[in-house]
């Protein structure tokens, strides 16, 4: 179904929310901190209800449908972040990011990543308008992502990112010491970047990474490239608030990965049942259209990335307590 949402709400929207992170990143660039527990919470808890704010809108001035689309994309996105966060951690760690200027190096790295995002979408969109047959491609590579997602280690991704560093080091003259939360200093009178430039390439090759992931993955959803932004938009906003809140709790959560693959699994699976419908290859049946081929609702979606996560997080944290039993069991006797 094609979505149209009247220009002006449209335009009224990006505005926006332009201007909440332009002050959002003013704010962390001129009051660095550690943000605490509670600061963290009231952030992540104003962005959920700005986000169903937004649904709320878009139900007013489209319809249901568009509103259910929002906020099923939304959650994926969200779902799909928060593996980013792990990848986040290990960047911060290995490049030993003070803390207080952890915030500055996720806000730039959200911005890159809705930069790059915005092209993704841009791409697939024309993609998708122009030929169909793109969902089966899109489809394909979910399901195979969500396969890898199950049984892999992520040691892929590490070990592109490790040769992106080690370019960066033979091409650029960087310091080993941070200065602050500067790009650029000078060591012994001669100009060099600090380590906080690879932090940020680093950040933004990661979710350059994670978009080809997410991307398709929101366009078994809807395909209108406003909600499929905007849903990006909110769940990356989130997405900094999100990484101080949950802290040591991720790697609480070791079934996550399996939550967010059969997500992937599901819309993979989705998306080939929607080419399917919209079939237009000549070399299955016939290039006509499979009416057989069912098409799953909105609201099927929504409580099955809602169900999956929640399983995910639930096993995790049931896990978590029993290895903690056991470990003070063993430590008495």
């Amino acid at each position: 179904m094609d979505l149209e949402l009247p220009l002006a709400f449209e335009v009224g929207s990006l505005v926006i929310l332009t201007l909440i992170l332009v002050a959002d990143l003013l704010l962390i660039l001129k009051r660095p901190h550690i943000p605490s527990t509670k600061e963290s919470t009231l952030w992540v808890v104003f962005y959920v209800t700005l986000a169903l704010i937004f649904a709320g809108l878009m139900w007013f001035f489209a319809d249901g449908e568009h509103a259910g689309q929002f906020v099923v994309g939304w959650l994926t996105e969200y779902s799909l972040s928060i593996d980013n966060l792990f990848v986040f951690v290990l960047i911060m760690a290995q490049f030993k990011v003070p803390r207080r200027y952890q915030q500055e190096v996720l806000m730039v790295g959200i911005i890159i990543a809705l930069v790059l995002r915005a092209a993704f979408i841009l791409l697939g969109a024309a993609a998708i308008e122009r030929w169909s047959f793109v969902f089966y491609l899109f489809g394909a590579f979910l399901i195979y992502t969500a396969i890898k997602q199950a049984i892999g280690d992520g040691d892929d991704e590490e070990e592109k990112e490790g040769l992106i560093v080690r370019l960066l080091r033979k091409r650029i003259p960087i310091s080993n010491e941070y200065d602050g939360k500067k790009l650029r200093t000078v060591i012994g009178g001669k100009k060099m970047w600090t380590p906080m430039i690879i932090v940020f390439i680093a950040i933004g090759v990661t979710d350059l990474m994670f978009a080809v992931d997410s991307i398709p993955a929101i366009f078994g959803i809807t395909t209108s490239p406003f909600i499929v932004f905007t849903a990006n938009l909110f769940a990356l906003m989130g997405l900094r608030q999100l990484y101080f809140l949950l802290g040591d709790l991720l790697e609480r959560l070791r079934y996550l990965h399996y939550g967010i693959a059969f997500i992937l699994l599901f819309i993979g699976v989705k998306l080939v049942l929607h080419a399917m419908h919209e079939n237009e290859l000549p070399f299955i049946n016939g290039g006509q259209h499979i009416e057989w081929a069912p098409e799953i609702s909105t609201w099927t979606s929504l409580g099955v990335i809602v169900g999956s996560m929640a399983i995910a997080t639930i096993a995790s944290l049931i896990a978590a307590q029993r290895d903690k039993r056991r470990a003070v069991t063993g430590s008495e006797a």
